[in-house]
């Protein structure tokens, strides 16, 4: 087996624990609000990992999108009581109530400038599925009951966008926000769940 081989099948390996390991975060909503969906080392971390768009007939993209239609207004709006059942509710601790507060709030934000911009607001949903896979590993993505997807907004136009995970770190300066949204359709009714992620060794806004 090649090198290169072997790193797409590491790779996409990574993609499908990392959806696997959804259903265990989906089932308990309070361990999925202390811990990391996926325990990885630091090597292995999903912010290391390429972003591409969904494709546009994957069913995953219309949920996502849905999704995003739902949160964006809720973020817009700045009232915690519209955002906050949306990125965990009860289970969104202080700390990060006041993060996003900020993230919303102050000047410097990426979200001022994306969400609250005058003009047209610009979106793009982004996986991590590997374009190295075959169609059938595609396939046994797309048919799982859990996925994760981030969804970026930007007012600069439609041509620049987070390329790794690491990039939609809602950092200041960043021409786009962005947020990660966990879904699960098991059950009969699909639910989800938002995260606003910002690096840990980010300046402060």
């Amino acid at each position: 087996m090649t090198g290169a081989r072997r790193r797409d099948s590491l790779t996409a390996m990574r993609a499908l624990l990392t959806l696997s390991a959804l259903a265990a975060a989906f089932a308990s909503p309070a361990l999925a609000a202390e811990t990391p969906l996926v325990p990885m080392t630091p090597e292995d971390a999903p912010t290391l990992a390429a972003l591409a768009p969904l494709a546009a007939d994957s069913p995953w993209t219309a949920r996502f999108g849905a999704a995003a239609d739902e949160l964006l207004p809720a973020l817009r709006s700045g009232e915690e009581g519209r955002w906050s059942p949306m990125l965990g509710g009860r289970w969104l601790g202080a700390p990060d109530r006041e993060r996003v507060k900020s993230l919303l709030s102050d000047r410097h934000s990426p979200f001022r400038h994306a969400l609250f911009a005058k003009g047209v607001t610009y979106r793009r949903i982004l996986g991590w599925t590997p374009a190295t896979l075959d169609a059938g590993e595609q396939a046994a993505i797309a048919a799982r009951p859990e996925a994760e997807a981030i969804v970026c907004w930007s007012s600069q136009g439609d041509g620049e966008w987070p390329a790794t995970a690491a990039e939609a770190d809602n950092a200041p300066g960043r021409p786009y926000a962005c947020a990660r949204i966990a879904y699960s359709v098991r059950g009969e009714t699909p639910t989800w769940r938002a995260f606003i992620e910002q690096a840990a060794d980010a300046p402060p806004i």
